[in-house]
């Protein structure tokens, strides 16, 4: 049974690139049935979001529907917000707009920007170290030399991302996967985080390891670039934990809502 203070935390869980709330559903069932309360957000054109990709102009609409979630909770309430991947961009903004209300963040693998430096400055060195022959089917637009907005493959998704992952949620990527802005310009601007805010809020970060995606050398790299409050470490996982290993990371995701107040 959850605790008294646990119960009064909500946990949103919110995707990476191209995904949507519909990879988290093995996590949601774990809290779900240990008592805890939980919600998935489906990004600005992503998952059942109904804008297409040419409606999500900046990355402000992109995280519109995380934004417009927490302003819908009472004033009392209390989150635990969780980022996987590109979804930690996602989470740092709204900790930025609602320093308030959450307890702690959870960064899964993911970008965890610091509040000096924009937060473009990890996705640079994330796409600056990016093997070519590793992108295998995926497909990208580029602007200005940079890249735009990219589809995932289904060879990437088979042998980069879901490789440890059941074949059924692999199944299920392919049907539900959608293409995705990268946002590097927006990205790109100063003063998008603050220490008084951002900086204000305890975080933790996952390391995936065995993550072909975003290696165990670049998530160690976020670590020292924006060191968190507590690093916690998976074995073998892959980058998809929330599929390959849902039990442990629910488990987890418990214990740091009990632990932190």
């Amino acid at each position: 049974m959850p605790t008294i203070a646990a119960s009064r935390k909500h946990l949103v869980l919110v995707h990476g690139l191209c995904h949507g709330a519909w990879c988290w559903y093995k996590v949601m069932t774990h809290l779900r049935s240990a008592g805890h309360r939980v919600s998935a957000v489906d990004l600005g054109g992503s998952g059942v979001h109904p804008s297409r990709l040419d409606e999500i102009a900046t990355f402000s609409d992109y995280i519109q529907p995380l934004v417009q979630f927490l302003e819908s909770l009472s004033a009392d309430k209390k989150v635990v917000l969780v980022g996987h991947s590109y979804g930690g961009l996602a989470i740092s903004l709204a900790m930025e707009k609602f320093p308030n209300i959450v307890s702690v963040a959870v960064f899964i693998s993911a970008y965890m920007p610091n509040y000096r430096d924009p937060p473009a400055l990890q996705m640079t060195q994330y796409f600056k170290n990016l093997k070519p022959d590793t992108c295998m089917d995926c497909r990208f637009t580029f602007k200005n030399g940079s890249p735009a907005y990219g589809e995932l493959g289904s060879n990437y998704l088979d042998t980069m991302m879901y490789h440890n992952c059941q074949p059924e949620d692999m199944a299920l990527a392919n049907m539900l996967i959608r293409p995705s802005h990268f946002f590097l310009e927006d990205m790109s601007k100063d003063s998008l985080l603050t220490s008084d805010r951002y900086g204000s809020i305890s975080r933790v970060y996952v390391v995936c390891e065995g993550d072909r995606v975003m290696d165990e050398e670049f998530q160690r790299f976020v670590i020292k670039d924006s060191p968190p409050k507590e690093v916690k470490s998976f074995p073998g996982v892959g980058h998809m934990i929330m599929l390959s290993h849902s039990k442990d990371i629910s488990l987890y995701l418990q214990e740091i809502t009990d632990r932190y107040p």
